[in-house]
């Protein structure tokens, strides 16, 4: 794939609970600066019923009001404003922290979700979270 990579981290293991908690990390491995505006990212997740979700950035190094969420039935995508600025070369976006609920609060089963590993606990390149730059998957694998 291209020089962009996605790094994870679960930011809460328990796989049974009423938050999916993903922490993510976009990095620059290539040459050039790359407008973060040009990005998405696409979470998995299984909403184990039908109610709508909620979603909120906790923390963002570049800002969590630059950080749009827009759900589907089978992933979150997070897209980014022209304010969210660029990732230089050899930089990254650092955290990236998203919490998501259904509005009723009931509880997840995040076992067989795509994206959700609890034993990744610290920033790891991990591709069953997609990314893509003007459209087009430059990195993941997507289910």
């Amino acid at each position: 794939m291209g020089n962009l990579a996605v790094q994870y981290r679960a930011g809460d293991t328990n796989a049974t609970d009423n938050q999916i908690r993903p922490q993510l990390n976009i990095k620059n491995n290539g040459s050039s600066v790359v407008n973060l505006s040009e990005l998405k990212v696409r979470y998995y997740f299984s909403k184990d019923g039908g109610q709508d979700m909620s979603s909120w950035i906790d923390w963002a190094q570049i800002g969590g009001n630059n950080i749009n969420r827009t759900f589907t039935d089978t992933y979150v995508e997070l897209s980014f404003t022209n304010a969210a600025g660029a990732i230089q070369a050899g930089g990254q976006t650092g955290d990236v922290q998203l919490r998501m609920s259904k509005n009723d609060w009931t509880n997840f089963n995040e076992a067989n979700d795509y994206s959700f590993d609890p034993t990744k606990t610290s920033y790891t390149n991990w591709n069953h979270i997609t990314l893509y730059q003007n459209g087009t998957l430059v990195w993941g694998i997507e289910p």
